[in-house]
């Protein structure tokens, strides 16, 4: 009899050597025991965990990481194709990742979820653009739009969507690692309701009508610190701040400057994505999101044999950089300290 521990370590098996049909094999022999729904959920999206802990810890490429993730959504369609059809007979949900998000497994398993418990469903895939999405919703009339978001540099944009599509006057549901583990963001944000996971998403949607939004607002109605334009022009000056530091660096450690072209890409890239989550952390004015991007670097780091300390003099740069802007500062000097534990 299968379990969903056994199941689970099956799938993987099966999509870690790039076997395609035994996974689909996999999947739809426990479905028979299992059902579909804790299939999708608990085995499916468990294999999709160990993926992004397997690729932190150095074990798996990027390479390997799409390609089980590649096999984990063609799993899921075998999955849809076979499960009993149904007519909807509750509401009609549009189901969309805002657009940069490019993890549309989270929300394809939402949409999979919520018409299994008998809604219609618009799935509308990665990365949509906002205004696309708008029109979209004009042409089908959702009673609630299910925005996903799992990557935290999202959320301006997914703050963006949001209001949106309530000032149509269509009540938004948010969910993903995005919003944090306990939806503080979606509630700072003024969505109209916030999911933990794709069953409780169902569960919500079940039992209550999600009231429609209220007066139109804009992202500042939300976060009024953003008046500050601390957000706004270190986001706009992202390039030129990354160019600056990385002169800096090679100041500071003269080996950089016989870097390879990759290895100057790779740092590149690297202090684009630390500007990127502070200007995401001075967005929800939250120290906290760019101090657990750090230490999830540095842990990063240190899996591939890269001392997290490496980072130090890059925060200490950006923060000579952005001297002017006090919240900015903040988070750059407080932050360098856990790095050093």
């Amino acid at each position: 009899m299968s379990t969903v521990a056994t199941t689970v370590d099956s799938l993987w098996e099966a999509a870690f050597a790039g076997d395609e049909h035994r996974a689909t094999d996999v999947v739809l022999d426990a479905a028979g025991e299992l059902g579909h729904e804790t299939v999708l959920l608990e085995v499916i999206a468990g294999v999709q965990h160990r993926v992004g802990r397997e690729w932190a810890a150095n074990r798996i490429s990027v390479a390997q990481e799409h390609a089980i993730t590649a096999i984990n959504d063609r799993a899921v369609t075998a999955l849809s194709i076979t499960r009993p059809r149904q007519q909807p007979e509750h509401g009609r949900v549009l189901v969309a990742c805002v657009d940069g998000e490019w993890h549309a497994l989270p929300a394809r398993l939402l949409a999979e979820v919520l018409s299994l418990r008998g809604f219609a469903i618009d799935y509308l895939g990665a990365q949509v653009p906002t205004p696309h999405l708008i029109t979209y919703l004009h042409r089908t009339g959702p009673d609630v739009v299910a925005l996903s978001s799992s990557i935290a540099t999202r959320l301006p944009v997914a703050h963006s969507t949001m209001t949106a599509c309530q000032a149509t006057g269509v009540p938004v549901m948010v969910g993903g690692a995005a919003f944090g583990t306990d939806g503080a963001y979606a509630r700072r944000f003024g969505a109209n309701a916030w999911a933990a996971d794709a069953r409780s998403a169902a569960d919500m949607l079940l039992s209550r009508t999600l009231t429609a939004p209220g007066t139109p607002h804009q992202p500042v109605d939300d976060l009024p610190h953003l008046a500050d334009q601390e957000y706004t022009l270190v986001s706009r000056s992202a390039r030129d701040l990354v160019r600056s530091v990385y002169r800096g660096l090679e100041e500071r450690v003269p080996a950089m400057r016989s870097y390879t072209d990759e290895q100057r890409q790779h740092t590149a890239e690297d202090l684009a994505h630390i500007v990127d989550y502070l200007a995401t952390a001075l967005y929800v004015d939250d120290d906290s999101l760019f101090h657990n991007f750090l230490k999830w670097t540095g842990a990063v780091l240190d899996a591939r044999g890269v001392p997290a300390q490496v980072l130090e003099p890059a925060l200490e740069l950006f923060a000579t950089q952005l001297r002017d802007f006090p919240r900015a500062r903040r988070m750059l000097t407080q932050q360098a300290s856990p790095l050093s534990a």
